[in-house]
């Protein structure tokens, strides 16, 4: 079988099966393995189970439970809430400030979880109710949640860049480094839309009744909340960009603050622990089963010379990379749109990185790129994660109407920060050079 007829054969039927309801991880590894063995016999068979040993020994991919565990208990841990209430103090008083602060606390949360929905469901439940009962615009607040909350897979630790990383053979470290900056620019960008918005139509973001706020000299005590967010990002991030620890040990440190931060706030009990342990094992678990089935389908492309064959297709094309790279991040917004992050990243990456390489372009900022790609594609619909994760907190009188038109600035705002980054690609790689080239 050719390459060509290959290529079309094996996503054709990936793709079909997912278009019939099949779990995405029987739909890919399924494929692989059953074109694995009619192509090459009962042999084929002995290298699918030495891959899936070699994924489960993967000591980079064990820093993801710790992770989601962290994650997990930070949800709980009552974090949220006291950074809610200090950015109430500050920022009730401007308006669209309510609103600011939720970008700016789901942006904080995003440098200790790793994952989105911790912060957009914790925001949903602290920030909703109380922007609506203050007359905030719909779309303002549940779009501001939504975007922030997406924040959580691109600025470090994020789970998304872990497993990139692993595809790719790109440095973790490095793409943490690397997700900082673009991580700002987009939480600066919500900010700034918000502020403006609020400023032409002070009826979307109303400021705080006079006597609703709290003087800055009673509000001390409330900068307590910013302690151990700010200690936890260091014991993590420090240490993975100090090179103390690997990401993987750095994600105990930040397991063990997670669970201390808990039993501080006196929430630390058995029921949580349980809850939050299940969690992160049926998380870690669906993460896994699709990395086992993306080895399986992308080894089976690869020996069939897939990437070879889409690589000389488009060099033989003769247009420019600049395009190539254009078509690959229109390709993955529109996968954004349908499919599971993890699976993309499983699918796509063995096929895009020999290109991007090829064509010059750096792995790293590539990986930073994707990953702004996944951000928007968990607002996009049909398939936006986030987008369920609000409908399942707004009240009754909220239809997924509204939810869907919430968030169409925010995704523009992503695009926005998506073509800045790639304008200036520096923006994503200053960090990395400043830091891993000692």
């Amino acid at each position: 079988m050719s390459p060509g007829i290959a290529t079309l054969v094996l996503f054709g039927s990936m793709f079909v099966l997912l278009l019939a309801g099949v779990p995405l991880s029987f739909c890919i590894g399924g494929v692989g393995l059953i074109f694995a063995f009619f192509l090459w016999g009962d042999n084929s068979l002995n290298v699918v189970a030495l891959q899936t040993l070699g994924t489960m020994r993967s000591t980079v991919l064990l820093a993801l439970p710790l992770f989601i565990l962290m994650a997990n208990f930070l949800q709980r841990s009552g974090i949220a809430d006291d950074l809610y209430s200090l950015m109430y103090g500050l920022l009730g008083r401007v308006r669209g400030g309510l609103a600011v602060g939720t970008v700016i606390i789901c942006t904080i949360f995003a440098a200790m979880a790793g994952i989105s929905g911790a912060a957009t469901v914790t925001m949903g439940l602290i920030a909703l109710p109380s922007m609506l009962k203050r007359n905030y615009s719909k779309d303002i607040a549940i779009g501001c949640i939504c975007a922030g909350g997406a924040l959580g897979i691109l600025i470090p630790p994020s789970i998304v860049m872990i497993v990139y990383g692993v595809m790719a053979q790109v440095s973790i470290g490095r793409l943490f480094a690397g997700g900082v900056f673009p991580g700002l620019v987009l939480s600066a960008l919500f900010i700034t839309y918000i502020l403006i918005r609020a400023r032409l139509n002070p009826r979307l973001g109303p400021p705080l009744p006079t006597e609703d706020r709290v003087s800055l000299r009673k509000m001390l005590p409330e900068f307590r909340a910013l302690i151990f967010p700010i200690a936890l990002v260091l014991a993590v991030l420090g240490s993975i960009f100090s090179g103390i620890a690997t990401p993987t040990e750095a994600a105990a440190v930040g397991a063990l603050g997670a669970m201390i931060s808990t039993a501080l706030s006196r929430r630390l009990n058995w029921p949580l622990i349980r809850e939050s342990g299940t969690q992160t094992l049926r998380l870690t678990a669906m993460i896994l089963w699709i990395a086992i089935a993306a080895t399986w389908f992308s080894s089976t492309y690869s020996a069939i010379g897939g990437p070879q064959f889409v690589n000389q297709f488009l060099q033989s094309l003769g247009v420019s990379r600049w395009l190539v790279l254009a078509g690959i991040q229109f390709i993955l917004i529109l996968l954004g749109m349908v499919m599971e992050t993890m699976g993309i990243i499983m699918i796509t990456v063995p096929i895009f990185i020999p290109i991007i390489r090829a064509f010059g372009f750096d792995p790293l900022w590539f990986g930073i790129l994707f990953v702004m790609n996944m951000e928007m594609g968990l607002l996009t619909p049909p398939f936006g994660v986030n987008l369920f994760y609000m409908k399942g907190i707004v009240p009754k009188d909220v239809s997924m109407g509204d939810v869907y038109r919430s968030i169409v600035p925010f995704v523009l705002l992503q695009l926005t920060g998506l073509i800045i980054v790639i304008i200036f690609p520096k923006i994503a790689t200053f960090l990395p050079d400043l830091i891993f080239s000692r």
